[in-house]
């Protein structure tokens, strides 16, 4: 074995043995924490995701995004080089947030419907944050400006399909994923039919038991995640009181100086490396003297880097394929920078406009957190996820028609 794999585990016992005693030293301290991590997943997380997950499975079940892959494949193999049924997992990350995309991403693979390359690229820009937590817990939450989210939404979305076409050359020459040979002369939307009715077919379950299924790998998965989110809010703490996050930050502060981002969001960057909630809170909370484009810029770097505690449950989910971790890691780091730049390209124009302009009404209309407001909240953020996917399948069957088109004229016989 090498030196370095040595030091690594002598780095990694070291990091656990120093939690474990600042854990004992502050008991207090970590059971609160671990309080608050507990109540953002069941308040937040749980129910904002449950249902997705929920119907995630089922469509799986029923072929329905095999449909989705055939039907949008001439739309997302040429801008992103993914199949097309990254089309239902990039509507879905978008419209739910963390981790979906990586859970979708990996059932995908798990089914063979997509290959390695293809997951590392489809995952990198579909783990995404959704526009409720940008508008409500971000904007309205933190920053007191329902209007904001328009800034964070424009930056985050617009940076994350600028990875994906980024990503899209990652491994091009990796193995590609072909459609079903099968009925290749019907129209495009029998053929996904097609596809659909094999799919179910080969999957062979009930309904009830698809559903029995589905509930309870949703909730394992939520399981998961919830124990991620509480060890994390505890690591945060224990850092914080021992003054370690001080002390990077301080650091950080001087990595600013060339880039005039005052030194006091410095802070903010440490937290939301780790936790991206506590990150944008730390900047919403700095001194009222800080320009507030700096402040948007700097939350919006840190909604798209996700915090750590977002990158362990991806790791983790992902750990049961092939697909590897290190792609994404490049990925978020180019999020991050990606949507802290467009953040002040955007922002004077942007900020004018909603001055100018009353669209307040509109973005109330975003359903709070909580249990109650679970199926408020689905059926937000579903019809969303339906109008991108509709928009997406029109564009492919415009693509489709287009080529065929091309083909005939070019082969009159």
């Amino acid at each position: 074995m090498s030196q370095k794999s040595y030091l690594l585990t002598l780095f990694l016992g070291s990091l656990s043995l120093f939690l474990v005693i600042t854990i004992v030293i502050f008991p207090e301290e970590a059971f609160d924490s671990a309080l608050r991590g507990l109540k953002i997943w069941w308040d937040v997380v749980f129910p904002a995701l449950l249902p997705f997950f929920i119907t995630s499975e089922i469509l799986l079940g029923f072929g329905v995004v095999h449909f989705l892959g055939v039907l949008l494949e001439p739309f997302m193999r040429p801008v992103f080089n993914v199949p097309g049924s990254g089309a239902f997992v990039m509507a879905m990350g978008l419209a739910s947030g963390y981790p979906i995309g990586a859970k979708l991403t990996a059932r995908l693979r798990e089914q063979e419907l997509i290959s390695r390359s293809e997951g590392e690229r489809l995952v990198s820009f579909t783990n995404t944050a959704d526009p409720l937590f940008m508008f409500g817990a971000v904007a309205v939450g933190f920053f007191h400006n329902v209007s904001l989210g328009v800034t964070f939404a424009i930056a985050h979305y617009t940076s994350s399909f600028t990875v994906g076409l980024v990503m899209r050359f990652h491994e091009r020459q990796g193995k590609k994923t072909q459609m079903n040979t099968h009925h290749q002369r019907l129209p495009l939307l029998v053929r996904a039919f097609h596809a659909m009715h094999r799919a179910r077919l080969k999957d062979g379950r009930s309904f009830g038991q698809l559903i029995g299924d589905a509930v309870m790998s949703s909730v394992n998965t939520l399981l998961m995640v919830g124990g991620f989110i509480i060890i994390f809010s505890v690591i945060i703490n224990v850092l914080n009181i021992v003054g370690i996050t001080a002390f990077l930050a301080s650091a950080i502060s001087i990595i600013f100086i060339p880039f005039a981002i005052p030194a006091e969001l410095a802070q903010s960057v440490i937290s939301g490396f780790f936790e991206i909630t506590l990150g944008a809170r730390d900047a919403s909370e700095t001194a009222a003297s800080i320009p507030m484009v700096h402040k948007i810029a700097v939350t919006s770097a840190i909604i798209a880097w996700s915090g750590m505690s977002v990158h362990a449950q991806v790791a983790s989910i992902l750990s049961s394929t092939d697909i590897r971790y290190k792609p994404y890691l490049f990925a978020r780091v180019l999020h991050a920078v990606l949507a802290g730049f467009i953040t002040y390209l955007i922002w004077e124009p942007v900020h004018k406009y909603l001055v100018s302009h009353d669209i307040d009404v509109f973005y109330q209309q975003v359903p709070s957190f909580g249990m109650i407001e679970m199926w408020d909240r689905f059926s937000f953020l579903g019809l969303r996820a339906l109008l991108l996917l509709l928009f997406i399948g029109v564009c492919s069957i415009l693509i489709y028609g287009a080529g065929r088109l091309a083909r005939k004229i070019k082969n009159p016989r």
